[in-house]
């Protein structure tokens, strides 16, 4: 059967099973919201709620406080990333090799389309205020644990809650002064099956990832590594015009396809920046 004889429904699906294997900062959003996605400048609307008041009950006394009215708060997140592939396999090469080649590749434009999710949710790093910002220079295995136990501190000390689901999202190079430190404990089962996942201290889910972005100031390289909940930041995608298609002028069956995404801190009290450079250890 022609590839293009499936159903585009099912190249969508399989790309989306495909994708939420290979996510890492798009995992740990809040994927959640009222809205469809069809095209480029959707808008998708993400709700809140206002804090609820609390008082003092007295046994047979009205209550002290009015009583409150809550305004859902409605924040518009715009789906303004898109992102395609289009790639062909050769009839020639699909005859000569394991006949799972097709899976393999979309499996392969999955790996990517997520590498370019993530790196876009990463780098909202550049929408958090200066004073939810903690920098530390020339960081080392030795004082790793003092810089996550203030990170956890300041979180608390925002109102955060300490049964929150909180993740710490760190560069590779981060990750290894952690492990140096022999400080990560396991956790579930579950989230040990997650791609990234390397471990829990402190209330985090420590995760690493490649597409964390960072900078180089006076030759150090600063990594922008993440610390918040998992509502911290709304997440909503699509995956677009999966098409399966022979192209006219090959022998050859080809697949393309359309991914629109976007991405916004809804809790910015949530959400955390570790700005840091890493040195040699002693």
């Amino acid at each position: 059967m022609a590839i293009n004889d499936f159903l585009a429904t099912i190249w969508s699906e399989t790309l989306y099973k495909a994708l939420d294997k290979e996510y890492v900062a798009v995992k740990n959003c809040n994927r959640e919201f009222e809205g469809e996605i069809k095209t480029l400048g959707d808008r998708v609307k993400v709700l809140g709620i206002d804090p609820i008041n609390v008082f003092t009950y007295t046994k047979n006394t009205d209550f002290s406080a009015t009583l409150q009215t809550l305004d859902s708060n409605v924040r518009t997140m715009y789906i303004d990333q898109t992102k395609a592939f289009n790639f062909q396999i050769d009839d020639i090469d699909r005859a000569q090799q394991n006949p799972k080649l097709m899976k393999f590749a979309m499996q392969e434009a999955a790996n990517a389309l997520a590498n370019q999710a993530d790196a876009y949710v990463f780098s909202l790093h550049q929408s958090v205020a200066n004073d939810r910002i903690i920098t530390k220079t020339s960081v080392k295995s030795q004082n790793i644990i003092d810089i996550l136990l203030e990170l956890r501190e300041k979180m608390l000390s925002d109102n955060v809650s300490a049964s929150a689901n909180s993740v710490l999202e760190v560069s590779p190079a981060v990750a290894a002064k952690i492990a140096k430190a022999k400080i990560l404990q396991s956790t579930n089962n579950t989230a040990e099956l997650d791609k990234g996942f390397v471990g829990s201290l402190l209330g985090f889910d420590i995760y690493v990832s490649n597409n964390i972005d960072s900078e180089i100031v006076s030759t150090k390289k600063y990594f922008k590594c993440f610390a918040r909940t998992r509502r911290a930041i709304a997440f909503a995608e699509q995956i677009n015009d999966v098409e399966a298609y022979r192209p006219e002028k090959r022998f050859a069956d080809a697949v393309k396809g359309l991914h629109l995404y976007g991405a916004k801190i809804i809790y910015p009290n949530e959400v955390l920046i570790l700005d840091i450079n890493v040195a040699a250890d002693a």
